[in-house]
């Protein structure tokens, strides 16, 4: 029974991460008659936009987010990021509270080292080699035995912050600066990964619900830095790897547990599917669905989070998405080129509205569809090139 947001007998939903993609958990929540409440650590962030109301806190302080649950008695807790203080998720948990998918799947899912204990040493899946590391003199270590070329992350962090390809004993110092400059929270540990020769990476978008577990199409996708450029659905696989996708994808969301969209990161190659990362949340690659599905990620998400009915996931179109990065620091700038983007064919732009720019930051989206994936990839290609983040004082449009 679903009454209307802000009465006594409304559904709360309380999304912990206002980025560009709990907006779009927000307003597919919204579209049902969810209460929805906004929280991140900033004010302006894209889904405050958009929510019935927000509120500003650090969420790595358990008191603030405890403060805030308390206050709104949520039905729901959907954790968009990992950069939470997930103890605190825990004992909210057990006090009746229901965390989206999972207390343990937020907390484990942001320490690389346990998503890869639990994947390769619990399931015994295919995984990549691995090293752990606490000091520059271990990572040397750690690099000797995994090989060169390798790559090194810190144990917690997201959308590819402080990973690097390390390719000479010589770049070893420069890799351990990065991951110690970019990871989450205060830890000096890190893992060292095996370079898979991949031909290819995908996102397979595993749907958990009560009446079961549906995958999405497989999402291809091109990363720079750890963090994704371009993707497109549906990426060409063999019906073998397939189903080796599919295996693993259930695999590792069934041990995780609950309901929900899960963001399932895999290795193509030639000798079969490796496990590579796991998000218990819509995934950034998956922006591309809300042009090419039926039901977009978005939509799964909230279906599949109050236990609401799942249909056979249509692919209505191939389609493509391209991230628009910003090249500038900024808190007063523009997105200029927005009519040389949408005049090509097939293409529409999701501005993010982020209150301030920064460089490398994500600022904007847009996808594309066409006959087939490439098609669609090279029409979202070609529209992206047309937009700039500029200072506002920039005339050229």
């Amino acid at each position: 029974m679903y009454g209307a947001p802000n009465h006594h007998n409304s559904k709360k939903m309380l999304m912990l991460g206002s980025g560009e993609l709990g907006k779009e958990v927000v307003m597919e929540a919204q579209r049902i008659g969810i209460e929805t409440i906004a929280v991140d650590r900033y004010e302006g962030a894209p889904a405050m936009q958009v929510a019935h109301r927000f509120e500003v806190i650090d969420m790595l302080d358990g008191n603030e987010l405890r403060s805030v649950v308390e206050k709104e008695q949520p039905d729901y807790i959907v954790p968009e990021i990992e950069a939470i203080a997930t103890d605190t998720l825990l004992k909210l948990e057990k006090e009746g509270y229901n965390v989206i998918p999972t207390a343990y799947a937020t907390q484990l899912t942001m320490d690389r080292e346990g998503i890869r204990r639990l994947a390769s040493e619990k399931l015994g899946l295919p995984t990549a080699k691995y090293e752990f590391a606490n000091s520059l003199e271990e990572l040397k270590e750690a690099v000797q035995t995994i090989g060169l070329p390798c790559v090194i992350k810190p144990i917690m962090s997201s959308s590819g912050k402080g990973q690097s390809l390390c390719r000479t004993e010589g770049e070893i110092e420069d890799s351990w600066e990065e991951a110690l400059g970019s990871g989450r929270g205060n830890s000096t540990r890190v893992i060292v990964e095996e370079f898979i020769h991949f031909d290819s990476e995908i996102t397979l978008l595993t749907v958990q619900a009560a009446t079961g577990t549906y995958f999405c199409p497989p999402i291809g996708h091109r990363q720079e830095g750890g963090d994704y450029i371009q993707s497109w659905q549906p990426h060409t696989m063999s019906e073998e790897n397939v189903r080796q996708a599919e295996a693993i994808s259930k695999k590792i969301t069934d041990e995780i547990g609950g309901y929900g969209v899960f963001g399932v990161e895999l290795f193509i190659t030639s000798k079969g599917v490796y496990f590579s990362e796991v998000s218990p949340r819509p995934h950034d690659t998956g922006m591309v669905t809300m042009v090419t599905q039926q039901l977009s990620e978005f939509a799964l998400h909230v279906r599949a989070i109050l236990g609401l009915p799942i249909e056979d996931i249509q692919l209505v179109s191939p389609g493509s998405s391209h991230a628009v990065k910003s090249s500038i620091e900024s808190s007063d700038y523009i997105v200029s080129g927005l009519e040389k983007a949408l005049a090509v064919p097939h293409t529409q732009v999701r501005l993010f509205g982020k209150p301030s720019a920064t460089i490398g930051r994500r600022m904007a989206v847009v996808l594309g569809t066409g006959d087939t994936a490439d098609a669609a990839c090279k029409q979202a290609e070609t529209a992206a090139s047309y937009l700039d983040v500029v200072t506002s004082n920039d005339t050229e449009s």
